[in-house]
């Protein structure tokens, strides 16, 4: 029998965190909406709700945790 061809499995944790688009792009969640809120503006809270983009330099090692996005 042949040996059998080793595949990447995908990183979990990093798939229930992150999300790639059609044209390659990683978004992710905003950090600072968990608690303290009350002292936030509502404008800056409305922001913070909405997904965000990963940065150029980490888009590289996501992309190794997700070997099938």
């Amino acid at each position: 029998m042949p040996k059998s061809i080793a595949r990447r499995k995908t990183k979990k944790s990093a798939a229930k965190r992150f999300k790639v688009t059609g044209t390659g792009k990683i978004l992710r969640r905003k950090a600072g909406l968990r608690h303290l809120a009350s002292s936030k503006s509502p404008k800056r809270k409305r922001n913070l709700g909405k997904a965000g983009l990963v940065d150029e330099t980490m888009e590289a090692r996501i992309k190794e945790c997700l070997p099938f996005a």
